[in-house]
């Protein structure tokens, strides 16, 4: 209990955090600065929409005027036998209006642009959806990158141990004049080449950790311990499968059905151009020519007016059409990129489910490869004693040994990563 304790200070003290992958997921989407980036993104798509919903208001606006004029010439006359006018040498007037208007119909533009705006908006958020699909993947594949390394360096260091016994039975053999010189070296060189790979192994790590904590917003200075990988599981479903998942859930398919809505809509705007417009207008008036801020009775004048206006642009019959036509370009554009899409993501998904496959393949391979791993050093091992076999033989033996067992991990790490890439080409690396 007390060495436990003491390790546990140990690790404390120098900052060292068990993490598994999930917790660094969910630290990942709670600090991440590109989803924070993505919903600010949403945030203004929801406001553009907003902002065409305020067309549907009436529009008004209200003025209030003072003119005054200086008058040179005060007598007017438009003929020598007309009576001439009279004017004052100069002149005060206040004017004010008051205009509010409604459009009652304006060829549906108005609907479509709301429809689109809205539909923008849903593809901002599925825009989003795929940088959190990223950053997922993102802290996966550094997650699994660090167990490697872990991993690795755990089995250097137990390879060290061993060599280090080599080394001791060696002296002692060379001590007895058992064997020479020469073999004594070739464990010691053999040393030096491991602890090379272990200082190669703690430089990565410490680059991975590093990184990791950028990611998932933990201290720089924390030193990340990852779990211990399983052997990964078999693929019960068929590629077909995974394939119509991917068509179902994939952001970019998701947002070509909509931009595709988008271009009907723009399409159904441009022709509702060509109709004609109707508007409710309400207009007032006041006219005070006396030079009176405050005027008496009878000495301003305050009409209201209300109507309905019909205006009809006849001109968009003709110059519309090539509109039309460009819209319509666009929308057969938005058919062929969907296709284009759906090859690319078919090609993707099996792409990773071959790899994933690959991976299984490669730790079951690996697994026999390390028992007879084993057994080819057990034997070395034994000859090497008996004299039989060399220092080189038996040295071969043990690297061939740790280099299975390495390679096993980073098969297992590979597997991981190989799993996560095809949920993500699916879609599914968030659900």
């Amino acid at each position: 209990m007390v060495l436990c304790l003491l390790a546990t200070s140990a690790a404390s003290a120098q900052g060292a955090k068990n993490i598994t992958l999930q917790e660094a997921i969910n630290l990942g989407l709670q600090n991440s600065k590109e989803l924070k980036l993505s919903q600010t993104k949403i945030d203004q798509a929801i406001a553009q929409y907003h902002q065409v919903k305020d067309q549907a208001l009436p529009t008004g606006s209200v003025s209030y005027t003072y003119n005054h004029a200086e008058i040179p010439t005060t007598t007017f006359q438009m003929s020598k036998e007309a009576e001439p006018f009279h004017l004052p040498r100069r002149a005060d007037a206040f004017i004010g209006t008051f205009s509010l208007q409604e459009v009652i119909f304006g060829g549906n533009r108005l609907r479509y642009a709301k429809q689109s705006t809205d539909l923008l908006t849903q593809v901002a958020k599925l825009d989003a959806d795929k940088d959190k699909e990223n950053v997922v993947f993102n802290i996966a594949n550094a997650y699994f990158n660090l167990y490697k390394l872990q991993q690795s360096k755990k089995v250097v260091e137990q390879n060290l141990e061993s060599v280090d016994q080599q080394i001791k039975r060696a002296q002692r053999f060379f001590e007895q004049g058992l064997v020479t010189k020469n073999d004594v070296l070739r464990f010691q060189l053999q040393r030096s080449n491991i602890e090379l790979s272990a200082v190669d192994l703690e430089t990565n790590r410490k680059v991975v950790v590093y990184n990791l904590n950028l990611m998932i917003g933990l201290p720089e200075s924390t030193d990340i311990v990852v779990n211990e990988l399983g052997t990964p599981e078999e693929l019960l479903a068929p590629l077909t499968a995974f394939i119509d998942t991917a068509l179902t859930q994939r952001s970019e398919i998701k947002a070509l059905d909509i931009h595709k809505i988008v271009a009907d809509n723009s399409i159904k705007s441009i022709k509702g151009e060509m109709m004609p417009s109707v508007l409710a207008v309400a207009d007032a008036y006041y006219l005070n020519p006396n030079g009176k801020l405050i005027p008496g009775s009878y000495n301003y004048l305050a009409p209201i007016a209300a109507g309905v206006t019909v205006a009809w642009n006849f001109d968009g019959l003709w110059m519309n059409k090539n509109k039309i036509s460009e819209a319509k370009i666009q929308r057969s554009q938005l058919d062929i990129n969907k296709d284009l899409a759906v090859d690319n993501v078919k090609s993707e998904v099996n792409q990773s489910y071959q790899n994933y496959q690959k991976a299984l393949d490669r730790i079951r391979i690996l697994e026999t490869s390390i028992a007879q791993a084993r057994e080819n050093d057990r034997m070395l091992e034994s000859q090497y004693q008996n004299k039989v076999a060399s220092a080189t033989d038996r040295i071969d033996a043990e690297t061939q040994l740790f280099q299975s067992l390495i390679n096993l991990e980073l098969a297992k790490a590979d597997a991981e990563i190989a799993y996560y890439t095809l949920l993500k080409s699916t879609g599914t690396i968030t659900k």
